[in-house]
C-alpha cells in the first residue's frame, strides 16, 4: 500500500461527499466511481485541496470546509435588482436559476423576489456562507 501523502502535483483517486451541517448531502460518489483529480489542476477548491493535504490511502474522514476556505462568504452585493422586462416571456419564480450570457462565459443566477417592475437575482455561489464537511475515502496517491 502507498504511504504517499496528498500534495501539491500528486493524483488521487476518491471517493467524497459534501454534506450541509444539518447532514443533507449535496453531492457524493460513493455510490458511483470514484473521482480523480490532480492536486492543483483546479477542479476542486483550494480550500478542499488544502484540507486534503497529508492523507493518504486509506485514510477515511470527515473535514470540515469553513466558508472562507469553501465556496466564501455570501456578499449581498451580488444580489443584483434587474428590470423585470429583461425577462421577457419567463415565468418567474424565487429560487429559479437564470443564465446570463456574459464575455467570460455563461454566469448562473438564482431569482430571489419580483414584481411587476424589477427582478432580484443572486449571483453568489449556492453553497456561499456555507460551513460544510466533506468526507473523503483515499483510495489512491501518486
Amino acid at each position: 500500500m502507498s504511504q504517499l501523502t496528498i500534495g501539491p502535483g500528486r493524483k488521487v483517486t476518491m471517493h467524497f461527499a459534501i454534506k450541509l451541517e444539518d447532514g443533507q448531502i449535496i453531492d457524493t460518489n460513493f455510490d458511483k466511481g470514484p473521482a480523480e483529480f490532480e492536486v492543483g489542476d483546479g477542479n476542486i477548491p483550494e480550500g478542499f485541496e488544502a484540507a486534503l493535504t497529508g492523507l493518504k490511502v486509506g485514510d477515511h474522514v470527515d473535514l470540515t470546509i469553513a466558508p472562507e476556505r469553501g465556496f466564501g462568504q455570501h456578499n449581498p452585493s451580488n444580489i443584483q435588482r434587474m428590470k423585470r422586462s429583461d425577462f421577457k416571456d419567463m415565468e418567474l419564480e424565487p429560487g429559479l436559476v437564470v443564465s446570463f450570457q456574459e464575455p467570460g462565459g455563461e454566469i448562473p443566477g438564482v431569482v430571489v423576489e419580483f414584481d411587476e417592475k424589477n427582478v432580484s437575482v443572486d449571483f453568489n455561489h449556492p453553497l456561499a456562507g456555507k460551513t460544510l464537511t466533506f468526507e473523503v475515502k483515499v483510495l489512491s496517491v501518486s
